[in-house]
Protein backbone atom coordinates (compact mmCIF):
# COMPACT_ATOMS: atom_id res chain seq x y z
CA UNK A 1 0.00 0.00 0.00
CA UNK A 2 1.74 3.41 -0.93
CA UNK A 3 1.65 6.41 1.15
CA UNK A 4 -0.95 8.97 2.02
CA UNK A 5 -0.20 12.44 2.04
CA UNK A 6 -3.41 14.26 2.91
CA UNK A 7 -3.95 17.86 2.48
CA UNK A 8 -6.04 21.14 1.17
CA UNK A 9 -6.31 20.57 -2.58
CA UNK A 10 -3.57 23.87 -2.46
CA UNK A 11 0.37 23.66 -2.85
CA UNK A 12 0.81 25.39 1.23
CA UNK A 13 2.54 23.50 3.69
CA UNK A 14 2.12 20.02 1.14
CA UNK A 15 4.00 21.51 -1.79
CA UNK A 16 7.44 20.73 -0.23
CA UNK A 17 6.77 17.34 0.97
CA UNK A 18 5.28 16.38 -2.83
CA UNK A 19 8.33 17.43 -4.55
CA UNK A 20 10.50 15.57 -2.09
CA UNK A 21 8.07 12.76 -3.10
CA UNK A 22 8.73 13.36 -6.70
CA UNK A 23 12.06 13.41 -6.80
CA UNK A 24 12.66 10.34 -4.41
CA UNK A 25 10.45 8.58 -6.97
CA UNK A 26 8.43 7.87 -3.73
CA UNK A 27 4.60 5.94 -5.39
CA UNK A 28 1.99 7.95 -3.27
CA UNK A 29 -1.78 9.10 -2.75
CA UNK A 30 -1.89 12.60 -3.01
CA UNK A 31 -5.75 13.09 -1.09
CA UNK A 32 -7.36 15.80 -1.39
CA UNK A 33 -9.68 17.75 1.25
CA UNK A 34 -11.64 20.57 -0.31
CA UNK A 35 -12.38 23.78 1.30
CA UNK A 36 -15.53 25.69 0.78
CA UNK A 37 -15.93 28.65 -1.13
CA UNK A 38 -17.18 32.58 0.17
CA UNK A 39 -18.86 33.30 2.52
CA UNK A 40 -18.51 30.41 4.93
CA UNK A 41 -15.50 28.05 3.40
CA UNK A 42 -16.53 25.56 4.99
CA UNK A 43 -14.10 22.79 5.99
CA UNK A 44 -16.42 20.23 6.80
CA UNK A 45 -14.09 17.91 4.54
CA UNK A 46 -12.01 17.64 6.53
CA UNK A 47 -13.62 18.22 9.96
CA UNK A 48 -15.32 15.24 9.86
CA UNK A 49 -12.76 12.61 9.66
CA UNK A 50 -10.32 14.51 10.95
CA UNK A 51 -10.59 12.92 14.39
CA UNK A 52 -11.23 9.75 12.79
CA UNK A 53 -7.33 8.57 11.45
CA UNK A 54 -5.75 7.70 14.18
CA UNK A 55 -3.43 10.48 14.23
CA UNK A 56 -1.73 12.05 17.41
CA UNK A 57 -2.14 15.47 16.52
CA UNK A 58 -4.78 15.67 14.04
CA UNK A 59 -4.03 18.39 11.42
CA UNK A 60 -3.00 18.69 8.25
CA UNK A 61 -0.53 18.11 6.41
CA UNK A 62 -0.44 14.47 7.54
CA UNK A 63 1.57 11.26 6.09
CA UNK A 64 0.72 7.84 6.37
CA UNK A 65 3.19 5.29 5.60
CA UNK A 66 2.36 1.44 7.04
CA UNK A 67 2.89 1.83 10.78
CA UNK A 68 4.05 5.55 10.56
CA UNK A 69 1.29 8.20 10.84
CA UNK A 70 2.73 11.67 11.02
CA UNK A 71 1.19 15.27 11.18
CA UNK A 72 3.33 18.81 11.22
CA UNK A 73 4.98 19.39 8.08
CA UNK A 74 8.70 19.75 9.36
CA UNK A 75 8.04 16.16 10.55
CA UNK A 76 6.91 14.75 7.69
CA UNK A 77 9.68 16.30 5.80
CA UNK A 78 12.49 15.03 7.43
CA UNK A 79 10.91 11.59 7.68
CA UNK A 80 11.15 11.61 4.33
CA UNK A 81 14.47 13.19 4.36
CA UNK A 82 15.65 10.55 6.71
CA UNK A 83 14.38 7.96 4.39
CA UNK A 84 16.20 8.86 0.86
CA UNK A 85 19.46 10.69 2.33
CA UNK A 86 18.49 14.30 2.07
CA UNK A 87 19.84 15.62 5.68
CA UNK A 88 23.11 16.21 4.06
CA UNK A 89 25.87 14.07 3.66
CA UNK A 90 28.66 15.93 6.18
CA UNK A 91 28.41 18.01 8.91
CA UNK A 92 28.79 20.96 7.48
CA UNK A 93 25.70 20.15 5.18
CA UNK A 94 23.22 18.93 7.91
CA UNK A 95 24.40 22.49 9.95
CA UNK A 96 23.54 24.28 7.35
CA UNK A 97 20.34 22.52 6.47
CA UNK A 98 19.24 22.67 9.75
CA UNK A 99 19.93 26.35 10.11
CA UNK A 100 18.51 27.75 6.86
CA UNK A 101 14.64 25.60 7.03
CA UNK A 102 14.02 27.18 10.27
CA UNK A 103 15.09 30.36 8.89
CA UNK A 104 12.95 29.30 5.67
CA UNK A 105 9.84 28.18 8.29
CA UNK A 106 9.62 31.96 9.36
CA UNK A 107 10.00 33.60 6.00
CA UNK A 108 7.05 31.22 5.05
CA UNK A 109 5.30 32.14 8.04
CA UNK A 110 5.40 36.00 7.19
CA UNK A 111 4.46 35.76 3.61
CA UNK A 112 1.15 33.05 4.89
CA UNK A 113 -0.13 36.11 7.09
CA UNK A 114 0.41 38.39 4.71
CA UNK A 115 -1.92 36.71 2.12
CA UNK A 116 -4.32 35.39 4.40
CA UNK A 117 -4.66 38.78 6.42
CA UNK A 118 -6.68 41.66 6.19
CA UNK A 119 -5.65 44.93 4.30
CA UNK A 120 -3.35 42.69 1.82
CA UNK A 121 -2.90 45.68 -0.61
CA UNK A 122 -1.59 47.80 1.88
CA UNK A 123 0.65 45.49 3.55
CA UNK A 124 1.67 44.23 0.46
CA UNK A 125 3.48 47.30 0.02
CA UNK A 126 5.33 47.33 3.33
CA UNK A 127 6.05 43.44 2.46
CA UNK A 128 7.91 44.45 -0.80
CA UNK A 129 9.98 46.97 0.81
CA UNK A 130 11.61 44.42 3.25
CA UNK A 131 11.72 41.91 0.75
CA UNK A 132 14.77 42.61 -0.96
CA UNK A 133 16.55 42.40 2.28
CA UNK A 134 15.36 38.79 2.93
CA UNK A 135 16.26 37.12 -0.14
CA UNK A 136 19.74 38.93 -0.16
CA UNK A 137 20.43 36.79 3.10
CA UNK A 138 19.63 33.56 1.27
CA UNK A 139 21.64 34.70 -2.01
CA UNK A 140 24.31 35.21 0.39
CA UNK A 141 24.00 32.14 2.40
CA UNK A 142 23.83 30.06 -0.94
CA UNK A 143 26.70 31.87 -2.49
CA UNK A 144 27.99 30.34 -5.16
CA UNK A 145 26.71 26.52 -3.69
CA UNK A 146 25.01 24.60 -6.06
CA UNK A 147 22.47 23.97 -3.22
CA UNK A 148 21.78 25.65 0.10
CA UNK A 149 23.54 23.28 2.28
CA UNK A 150 26.35 22.36 -0.24
CA UNK A 151 26.74 20.50 -3.07
CA UNK A 152 24.57 17.89 -2.28
CA UNK A 153 20.66 18.61 -2.53
CA UNK A 154 18.83 18.90 1.03
CA UNK A 155 15.49 18.76 2.50
CA UNK A 156 15.14 22.53 2.87
CA UNK A 157 15.79 23.05 -0.97
CA UNK A 158 12.62 22.13 -1.89
CA UNK A 159 10.87 24.78 0.86
CA UNK A 160 13.09 27.20 -0.98
CA UNK A 161 12.19 26.57 -4.27
CA UNK A 162 8.58 26.34 -3.34
CA UNK A 163 8.84 29.82 -1.30
CA UNK A 164 11.09 31.36 -4.53
CA UNK A 165 8.51 30.10 -6.94
CA UNK A 166 5.50 31.37 -5.16
CA UNK A 167 7.71 34.98 -4.55
CA UNK A 168 7.98 34.75 -8.27
CA UNK A 169 4.32 34.59 -8.87
CA UNK A 170 3.42 36.84 -6.04
CA UNK A 171 6.70 39.63 -7.52
CA UNK A 172 8.15 38.57 -11.22
CA UNK A 173 10.40 40.32 -10.82
CA UNK A 174 11.78 40.13 -7.11
CA UNK A 175 15.01 37.99 -7.93
CA UNK A 176 16.11 40.06 -10.65
CA UNK A 177 18.77 41.44 -8.44
CA UNK A 178 19.93 37.93 -7.08
CA UNK A 179 20.61 36.36 -10.46
CA UNK A 180 21.99 33.03 -8.31
CA UNK A 181 18.51 32.69 -6.58
CA UNK A 182 17.50 32.44 -10.01
CA UNK A 183 19.80 30.08 -11.42
CA UNK A 184 19.12 28.25 -8.24
CA UNK A 185 15.05 28.22 -8.49
CA UNK A 186 16.26 27.39 -12.46
CA UNK A 187 18.19 24.81 -11.57
CA UNK A 188 15.92 22.59 -8.98
CA UNK A 189 13.26 23.00 -12.34
CA UNK A 190 15.57 21.26 -14.73
CA UNK A 191 15.50 17.85 -12.02
CA UNK A 192 14.46 15.30 -14.36
CA UNK A 193 11.44 14.46 -11.43
CA UNK A 194 10.63 17.91 -10.51
CA UNK A 195 10.31 19.11 -14.52
CA UNK A 196 8.23 15.79 -15.03
CA UNK A 197 5.77 16.50 -12.05
CA UNK A 198 5.83 20.66 -13.02
CA UNK A 199 4.84 19.79 -16.42
CA UNK A 200 2.09 16.76 -15.50
CA UNK A 201 -1.64 17.04 -14.88
CA UNK A 202 -0.87 16.61 -10.93
CA UNK A 203 0.57 19.56 -10.28
CA UNK A 204 -1.23 22.11 -8.64
CA UNK A 205 -0.69 25.68 -10.19
CA UNK A 206 -2.42 27.96 -9.34
CA UNK A 207 -4.25 27.48 -5.71
CA UNK A 208 -1.11 28.44 -3.80
CA UNK A 209 -3.34 29.25 -0.30
CA UNK A 210 -6.57 28.23 0.93
CA UNK A 211 -9.80 30.09 -0.56
CA UNK A 212 -9.94 32.41 1.91
CA UNK A 213 -6.44 33.87 1.30
CA UNK A 214 -6.30 37.33 -0.49
CA UNK A 215 -3.66 36.71 -2.57
CA UNK A 216 -2.74 32.97 -4.32
CA UNK A 217 -6.37 31.71 -3.72
CA UNK A 218 -6.81 30.10 -7.32
CA UNK A 219 -9.12 32.77 -8.26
Amino acid sequence: MVPILGYWDIRGLAQPIRLMLEYTGTKYEDKYYVCGEAPTYDRSSWMDVKYTLDLDFPNLPYYIDGSVRLTESDAIVRYIARQHDLLGSTDDEKYRADMVASVLNDFRSAFVRLCYGSDFETNKVAYLKTLPTKLKLFSDFLGSRKWLAGENITFPDFVAYEMLDQHLIFEPNCLEEFPNLLAYHKNFESLEPIKAYLASSRCIKKRLNNRSAKFGNGA
